[in-house]
């Protein structure tokens, strides 16, 4: 059986005020370190055969902190969505600039455009699709929701209905034949401890937190 955990990055200076975070490399927010080892509580006992992460500082600490440090494999699929010219801006400060602008339907200037993040993407997708047990892959907002609609053969502009606050776990299987997505968005206190309840059994309630792009 197959099964994709995916998890973003707990908490950043920068996901807390909303601004766009890309390729710069900060470190976890004191409260994204805690996400991060209450996630790791949340995930104690769970066995998977093979652990993912983005390159970057956020998502690898995330995975140290979780229990998962000793196993990463880094790659550069799951780097986040390159913001280029908007790199540290929020939405309403691009939008001063640029009335209307929508990332999943514009782009950033300077970075990526959804159609390349997803072609950034899509041979991961290939292989862990074709493949069967359990991978966790430790991620960011924008990249992680791309991934989910490649996974499902949506086109990746309806990531944009897919929304991820920080440190949460998500999880991608089948359905019968069908790609499916079996559980969205959970986060810390709103679920039974997966190890015990599996995903067959699990059902997550949104969470307290919100968070910003990256």
């Amino acid at each position: 059986m197959l099964e994709l955990y995916l998890v973003r990055h707990g908490e950043t200076e920068w996901s807390r005020a909303r601004r766009h975070t890309g390729r710069t490399d900060l470190p976890l927010s004191p409260v994204g370190e805690a996400e991060a080892r209450a996630l790791g509580d949340h995930l104690r006992g769970l066995e998977v055969d093979r652990v993912l992460s983005s390159p970057l500082a956020r998502a690898v600490t995330t995975a140290k902190l979780a229990g998962f440090g000793d196993r990463v494999e880094r790659t550069d699929a799951l780097l986040e969505f390159d913001y280029g010219d908007y790199e540290g801006l929020t939405t309403p400060e691009i939008r001063a600039r640029r009335p209307g602008w929508d990332l999943f339907r514009d782009g950033c200037p300077g970075g990526e455009t959804v159609g390349t993040a997803a072609e950034r993407v899509r041979p991961l997708v290939a292989e862990l699709a074709s493949s069967q047990g359990r991978t966790m892959l430790f991620s960011h907002g924008h990249q992680l929701r791309i991934l989910t609609a490649c996974y499902l053969g949506l086109h990746p502009d309806l990531a944009r209905y897919l929304f991820l606050g920080t440190a949460s776990l998500s999880v991608l299987g089948t359905e019968h034949e069908w790609p499916a997505i079996l559980l969205w968005n959970e986060q810390e206190g709103s679920g039974a401890h997966v190890a015990e309840a599996g995903t067959a059994g699990w059902r997550g309630v949104p969470g307290r937190r919100a968070g910003g792009s990256g």
